[in-house]
């Protein structure tokens, strides 16, 4: 169409949900419910208009680039419409108004729905579907095969008017001057003292105005969500949908009814992701890398080739190419892995860049630190980074050797290709090419225990 602006309801309250958030801000696939439908309807419109209420500013801080037009009271999807009058107002176009809470619905399915009410010329239109359990929903009477003769809510609805199936999607299409002309019309007089906006369709088919019903094929992409039950089978759907998505593109996913991948996770083609992964957020990962069951992975970066092995964290972290970790491994925010670093069991790193072929490979806890190319970090190291008040920074320079079960006492650096013997607790910078020991002096005495014995 040549004029369309998208209206977006996102006012309502969790009611059923029994939540203190609004209803939009609850999430599916990776997103919230509002931030789906608005990504859908940007494929449609550049003018995009959001209704809001309940949890205000939260539901603003979720989505971008978008008109906001704040409900004060909600009592109603006539009287949210009613609320953006004044941004439409001199607008001659189209409307799209959808609720905040269909995450499914496609662009593909929306732009048949234009086209369907275009090529007719309604001056309404109506998305519907069939469904086999329709109860809640607001049912289409049809006054012939394409044209609507009202919309019954559920709970208004009589018993041969609750025996239809086909229902109202609460996604419609109106010519501007009509939709603000038909709502100064509509009264509150039903079960919930409420506007509705259907009522809309129910005059304009008194005054024999075309109203069309456009029905799907697939019910699952207008159903929205009043319930956790929904929401967890809304996102149940929408994780399938992304497996397959990336299955089709060349990634091997073991399990899919075990993997949870976000909407917005990138996989490259030929990696192997096993059963029972989670993959959150921003998360990049390259061609040929693997990823080992029981590992959670947020908002990072993985390179190609690289391994995940069990039970691995890694959050807000980047990782390079030909780099393993795990298992039972955890990167927390901001940790850095140059090319085929390795690190293995039970090593905790945060806020560190660890530089290409660097290994860490047994119960480490690295950090705030830098460390350089080609260094070993042996099994127990710490680096001591906070002092109760401040965090320090650790420097290993490129081809360092830790030994095992030593104290970094941060701040402090280790120069390159130097050593620190096994047991040692540092406290001073150590100068390249040196060794440093830092221990007690060991003592035997001899007939000790046959004297302890003795006594």
């Amino acid at each position: 169409m040549e004029k369309l602006k998208v209206l977006i309801l996102a006012a309502g309250k969790s009611t059923r949900m029994k939540s203190k958030y609004a209803k939009v801000l609850h999430r599916a696939g990776g997103r919230t419910l509002v931030d789906h439908v608005v990504r859908t309807a940007r494929g449609l419109s550049g003018d995009i208009v959001v209704v809001v209420g309940h949890s205000a500013e939260q539901v603003k801080a979720s989505v971008s680039e978008v008109t906001f037009v704040d409900q004060k009271e909600q009592i109603g999807t006539g009287h949210a419409v009613l609320a953006a009058r004044e941004v439409f107002s001199g607008y001659t176009g189209q409307v799209l108004v959808m609720p905040g809470d269909v995450p499914m619905i496609t662009a593909a399915t929306l732009e048949a729905f234009l086209q369907f009410h275009s090529d007719i010329g309604f001056r309404a239109s109506v998305l519907t579907a069939d469904i086999d359990n329709p109860h809640g929903y607001g049912r289409i009477v049809r006054r012939n095969n394409n044209e609507v003769e009202a919309i019954v809510e559920d709970r208004d609805a009589n018993p041969d008017v609750l025996k239809i199936r086909e229902i109202n999607s609460g996604i419609y299409l109106f010519d501007a001057a009509v939709l603000f002309e038909s709502l100064s019309k509509i009264r509150n007089d039903n079960a919930q003292r409420e506007y509705y906006l259907t009522d809309v369709i129910g005059i304009l088919a008194g005054q024999k105005e075309k109203v069309g019903a456009f029905k799907v094929r697939s019910a699952e992409e207008i159903l929205g969500i009043n319930t956790r039950q929904e929401l967890a089978a809304v996102d149940r759907v929408m994780r399938r949908r992304k497996c397959e998505s990336l299955m089709t593109d060349g990634v091997t996913i073991v399990d899919p009814q075990t993997t949870y991948i976000d909407d917005t996770v990138q996989i490259g083609a030929d990696s192997v992701v096993y059963p029972s992964v989670q993959i959150y957020g921003q998360t990049v990962i390259g061609e040929d890398a693997t990823i080992h069951s029981f590992s959670r992975i947020s908002n990072s970066k993985i390179g190609t080739k690289s391994v995940v092995l069990e039970g691995c964290i890694v959050v807000d972290s980047t990782i390079g190419d030909d780099v393993s970790i795990g298992p039972y491994a955890h990167l927390r925010m901001g940790t850095t892995l140059g090319d085929t670093a390795r690190v293995g069991n039970f090593v905790e790193i945060k806020k560190s860049a660890i530089g290409a072929g660097t290994k860490s490979m047994h119960l480490a806890y690295l950090g705030d630190a830098t460390i350089g190319k080609n260094v070993n970090v042996g099994a127990g190291v710490i680096t001591c980074n906070y002092d109760g008040v401040n965090k320090h920074a650790t420097v290993i320079e490129d081809g360092a050797f830790v030994g095992t079960d030593s104290q970094l006492i941060a701040p402090v650096r280790i120069g390159k290709d130097a050593y620190v013997a096994a047991g040692s607790s540092i406290t001073d910078d150590v100068p390249p090419e040196s060794l440093a020991i830092a221990r007690g002096k060991q003592v035997n005495k001899e007939g000790w225990v046959r004297a302890r014995r003795k006594k």
